[in-house]
């Protein structure tokens, strides 16, 4: 078992280290800990490669159709970015969008929260309240945010998309927007690519098998990657799920119920432990947990 630091300088030859630890255990299937740890050491090339002005035109159109999207069914008070990697899609979309608005991002990996902070700092938004978390377990209360939207997020997580989608439902107040890679309108090549790199698929099928009201469906003009094609698929909340009087926000991953904000971090009732803060970021992973039945929130 090779050690992180190993696994970087592997990165740093310029390997895909997806491909190479599934390798290393025997797997097909993208793991969390895998992409966890791919994204952590890529932290930083997202922002690197949109600061290029050739290449701003087309995050500008993309994330201008993402705010459509949005605005076209609804204008939120607040609004969610699930797996916001550097925040490069939520700073485009943020511009699009009233200025008032409360917005709210996380991130499997620390350290691309930690280039998120700085990519919407350095774009005047700097009110973005960022968090680690992973898809499987929202730090979220239930009906907490306006609109959760993803842009390329359950991308990884093939074979795991039920479960992802459960959790944004879960944690939307009105709807769930999915900008993702779609496989049914890809070309052969590209559903050869998807399938090398464990990519979602079937999403709005199997939002329809959940139960969920899709309301909309389109394919972008602008993908970030041509041999990605990407669509959005809009799923209006129903209504008698809407129940969140106490305007909680931030939850305990674990147990999903509200975190008590402290001079140290979060600390969760339910589950007696304290989610640290790590230079200003909340580390709101179940594995961020550390068990303190007698810290004194007071």
């Amino acid at each position: 078992m090779k050690t992180p630091n190993q696994i970087k300088k592997i990165y740093d030859s310029g390997q895909n280290i997806i491909k190479f630890l599934k390798s290393q255990n025997n797997t097909t299937q993208n793991t969390k800990d895998m992409i966890a740890l791919s994204y952590d050491l890529q932290a930083g090339t997202y922002t690197n490669k949109w600061r290029d002005p050739n290449l701003k035109p087309l995050l500008e159109k993309y994330t201008k159709e993402i705010s459509d999207v949005i605005l076209s069914i609804y204008n939120p008070k607040t609004i969610l970015e699930a797996g916001i990697g550097e925040a490069t899609t939520m700073g485009g979309v943020l511009k699009n969008l009233d200025k008032d608005i409360e917005s709210y991002g996380f991130d499997i990996s620390w350290s691309r929260v930690k280039y998120a902070k700085k990519w919407l700092e350095s774009h005047n938004f700097q009110n973005t309240k960022l968090c680690t978390g992973d898809m499987f377990n929202m730090p979220f209360c239930d009906n907490s945010i306006d609109v959760v939207y993803t842009a390329h997020s359950i991308e990884p997580n093939g074979g795991k998309e039920k479960e992802i989608i459960e959790e944004l439902y879960r944690v939307a107040k009105y709807y769930v927007i999915l900008v993702e890679p779609d496989y049914d309108i890809a070309s052969e090549e590209e559903k050869r690519r998807m399938d090398e790199h464990g990519y979602c698929k079937n999403l709005k099928e199997i939002s329809n098998n959940l139960g969920y009201e899709v309301v909309d469906y389109k394919i972008f003009k602008n993908p970030l990657n041509i041999q990605n094609p990407t669509s959005a698929i809009v799923i209006k909340k129903s209504n008698f799920d809407l129940n969140n009087k106490d305007n909680h926000i931030f939850a305990c991953p674990r147990y999903k119920t509200p975190l008590i904000k402290t001079k140290d971090g979060y600390f969760s009732e339910e589950a007696l432990s304290m989610y640290p803060s790590i230079d200003g970021i909340p580390c709101l992973r179940i594995e961020n947990s550390i068990l303190a039945s007698k810290y004194e929130t007071n």
